[in-house]
C-alpha cells in the first residue's frame, strides 16, 4: 500500500548547519503522526520541505507515490490542493472578516463565489463550535481560543486530504488547549484526513497522535505508537516526554 506521505533520506542544511540529516518517514492514509523535539531541531523545516516552501538538498519526498521535490509551479499547485494548514499563532488576516479568512484560498483561486463562500464558512464555523454571529467579526474581536478555532476552520475549509498542525495549542490555557485538541481529532476523523503535527505539548501529543516520531540533531531517533512513549526505553524521548533537565539532550547541547 502506498503511503500518503513518504520521505526517504531527506537532507537540508543552511550553510554549515545540518538541519535534516537523512530523514526517513512514512505516514499512512488517515494516520495522525506527531513529530516532537526541542526548539531548533528541524520540525518546521521538515514541514516546509514537504510543502515545497523549501527544497531538500537531497532525498525523496512523495505524496501519494508522486515525487514532489522538483515540481513545476503548476504541478505544485495541483498537489497543494490536497493540503490544509493550521499555522502557529493562527496567522489570520486582520484586514479580513472571519468568513473571508476561512475561505481566503478558495476566493483567491476563484473556486467559489462570495455568497457560497460565506455559506461554507458558516458551516465550517459550526464544525469548530462557533456560531454564525462570528462570521462578520474581525480576528481582533476574538479571544485567542476563538482565533485558533477560526484558523482550524480555515484549515479544513477545502476538505483537504492532508492537514498540518504547527504547534496548535501554543498560547492557550490548558482547558482551551484540550478543546482545540478534541476539535482537531473530530475534524480530522470526519474528513478522513492524514495529519502531521509538530508540538512541544505532551498533552496534545497524547490526545491527537496515533504515532509519534522524535527529531533530534536532524535525525528521527525514535518512532512508535503514542501508547509506547512512556515505555520506549529511549533515554532521549524519556527525557523529553517527562520534561527532565538532566539527560542526554542536556549533555549534547552544552
Amino acid at each position: 500500500m502506498t503511503a500518503k506521505i513518504e520521505l526517504t533520506g531527506v537532507c537540508k542544511r543552511f550553510g554549515p548547519k545540518v538541519v535534516l540529516d537523512g530523514v526517513d518517514l512514512a505516514i499512512e492514509k488517515g494516520e495522525s503522526l506527531v513529530v516532537i523535539g526541542g526548539s531548533g531541531t528541524g520540525k518546521s523545516v521538515l514541514i516546509k520541505c514537504i510543502l515545497g516552501i523549501l527544497t531538500p538538498d537531497s532525498g525523496s519526498i512523495k505524496i501519494d507515490g508522486q515525487e514532489v521535490t522538483h515540481l513545476s509551479r503548476k504541478e505544485r499547485q495541483a498537489v497543494m490542493h490536497k493540503f490544509g494548514m493550521l499555522f502557529q499563532g493562527g496567522a489570520l488576516f486582520d484586514s479580513l472578516s472571519v468568513w473571508e479568512n476561512i475561505t481566503f484560498a478558495l476566493l483567491q483561486n476563484r473556486e467559489i463565489g462570495k455568497t457560497e463562500a460565506r455559506k461554507l464558512a458558516i458551516e465550517k464555523l459550526k464544525s469548530v463550535g462557533l456560531g454564525e454571529d462570528v462570521a462578520n467579526l474581525s480576528p481582533s474581536e476574538l479571544s485567542g481560543g476563538m482565533q485558533k478555532r477560526v484558523a482550524l476552520a480555515r484549515a479544513i475549509a477545502a476538505n483537504p486530504e492532508i492537514i498540518f498542525f504547527d504547534e496548535p495549542t501554543t498560547g492557550l490555557d490548558p482547558i482551551m488547549a484540550d478543546v482545540i485538541n478534541e476539535l482537531i481529532v473530530k475534524c480530522s476523523q470526519e474528513l478522513g484526513a492524514t495529519t502531521l503535527s509538530i508540538t512541544h505539548d505532551m498533552a496534545s501529543v497524547r490526545k491527537i497522535a496515533d504515532r509519534v516520531a522524535m527529531l533530534y540533531q536532524g535525525k528521527l531517533i525514535w518512532q512508535g505508537p503514542v501508547d509506547n512513549i512512556d515505555t520506549s526505553n529511549n533515554p532521549y524521548i524519556d527525557q523529553f516526554v517527562h520534561g527532565r533537565a538532566e539527560g542526554p539532550i542536556t549533555v549534547a547541547t552544552r
